[in-house]
């Protein structure tokens, strides 16, 4: 996600941190590289000129006491481009117990009905009892896709198939709907925002009065995000927005700043196709990701959306009595799964953003965790509920990795992994108020480097 950005943001404050003399010359290809990557990052030109020249007269600023130049540059730096990407977290203020709604619009091809999704998954894992509504009817296939994503993320889907008129199926439903906390509305799409369009959206409006008009925009349309926020802003008093395909394209710097430019808040970005590749939009933290300095908010939230907290529960409760088998082995690998790929979860840890670890590496883990599950699928149930008998029977082992396309050696190292986490779990209290929803805690993780020491590896 906006690789190059990122890449000369770095060799920027590398740059200023190295210079002997911070003098006219330095500062000039500093600004120069910078610009170079925003323009490449499709941020308006103007605001690319905009921001050099201010950076170059603060540098040159003699006046600043009780403060190294340096410091002083990389502070300046910093700020400006926050301040092109926006000052703050925006957060949407929904209440449990409330019939809350939120009403989906954007054009065709923006992400509405894949955003509802993720959204409604989002909120679902933070304890939210969540519906989706598909006010689509110009669109067949839209609440079929619909339906089918409600299926994956176990949230259920309202629709008429046969109504034509949106308003009507939404009085339908209504009853329905205010058995839940939030609402979901995904509504139809058109090419351009036309007058058609806009006297759909202001019916459904007057009808639904929802809390929250969100605006799906996809990163790729760079720039031209500002003429479309402003429009539906003007047209349809829209909240906020959210931004799809940030993994995809080199174009997200300018739908980001076209955003902040026309005052629409950004309240979340898509990052992925899964339903957990989603996350709120929060500027000091995707520029300290884009320095390499890590997200530990951003990350947590990623562990919080891919994990189910009553699985969780009684993943605990079972690791406790000392019941834990193979099978509950296998979730906890698949909950690794959903929080991300390795390369997405590195960045986002402090120290490590900056780690240049080889991408093979990073493959060979992703590699690692599921051949590990498709080896327990490999397994009968009496070797899942007692593993213990595979190790001892070393014929159990080679059928097992063959029929899983794994080793022998494989498997012996996830039977070791396993035997770890059940050891941790009953030996000493190491797990004593372990929460899987939030991680280890740092003493806890002291404990368990005492005890086993390099025997836990990955």
């Amino acid at each position: 996600m906006l690789g190059s950005l990122g890449s000369a943001l770095k060799k920027g404050f590398d740059k200023i941190a190295g210079a002997i003399f911070l003098d006219k010359k330095t500062i000039e290809l500093i600004v120069k590289d910078l610009q170079r990557a925003l323009i490449q990052a499709d941020v308006n030109v103007h605001l690319v000129k905009e921001l050099g020249d201010k950076i170059k007269k603060e540098a040159e600023n003699e006046k600043v006491k009780g403060i190294e130049k340096k410091e002083h540059l990389t502070k300046i730096l910093h700020d400006e481009i926050q301040n092109l990407l926006g000052n703050e977290k925006h957060e949407l203020k929904l209440e449990k117990g409330k019939n809350n709604k939120i009403m989906l619009l954007g054009l065709y091809g923006a992400g509405k009905t894949t955003s509802s999704s993720k959204l409604a998954a989002y909120y679902a894992k933070r304890g939210f009892k969540v519906a989706m509504l598909g006010l689509d009817v110009h669109r067949p296939a839209a609440r079929d896709q619909l339906e089918q994503l409600g299926k994956q993320i176990k949230i259920p889907v309202f629709f008429e198939r046969e109504e034509k008129d949106p308003v009507k199926t939404y009085k339908k439903l209504k009853p329905e709907l205010e058995k839940f906390d939030l609402v979901i509305v995904d509504t139809a799409g058109r090419h351009s925002l036309d007058k058609e369009l806009i006297d759909e959206i202001k019916s459904l409006e007057k009808e639904i009065h929802p809390d929250y008009v969100i605006l799906t925009i996809q990163a790729d349309i760079g720039q031209a995000a500002k003429k479309q926020a402003h429009e539906f802003q003007e047209a349809c008093n829209i909240n906020g927005v959210i931004i799809t395909r940030m993994d995809s394209t080199a174009k997200a710097g300018g739908a980001l700043t076209a955003c902040n430019e026309t005052k629409a808040p950004v309240f979340f970005i898509g990052t992925g196709e899964k339903a957990n590749d989603f996350e709120t939009f929060n500027p000091k933290s995707f520029i300290s990701r884009l320095l390499g300095l890590g997200d530990l908010d951003g990350l947590l939230e990623r562990v919080q959306s891919a994990v189910d907290e009553s699985s969780q529960k009684k993943a605990k409760e079972k690791l406790e009595k000392g019941e834990f088998n193979l099978r509950d082995f296998q979730e906890q690998l698949k909950n690794m799964g959903n929080v991300g790929s390795m390369s997405k979860i590195i960045e986002m840890i402090p120290g490590l953003g900056k780690a240049k670890i080889p991408e093979e590496l990073l493959g060979n883990q992703e590699g690692k965790l599921k051949k590990w599950q498709h080896a327990i699928d490999s397994m009968t149930e009496d070797e899942i509920n007692n593993p213990e008998i595979i190790e001892k029977q070393t014929t159990r082992i080679g059928r097992i990795a063959k029929g899983s396309g794994t080793t022998t050696a494989e498997i012996r190292q996830m039977l070791k992994q396993y035997s770890l986490l059940k050891e941790l779990a009953t030996g000493s209290g190491d797990l004593e108020n372990f929460d899987p929803a939030q991680g280890l805690s740092q003493k806890q993780m002291m404990k368990i480097a005492k005890k086993f020491g390099k025997k836990m590896k990955f």
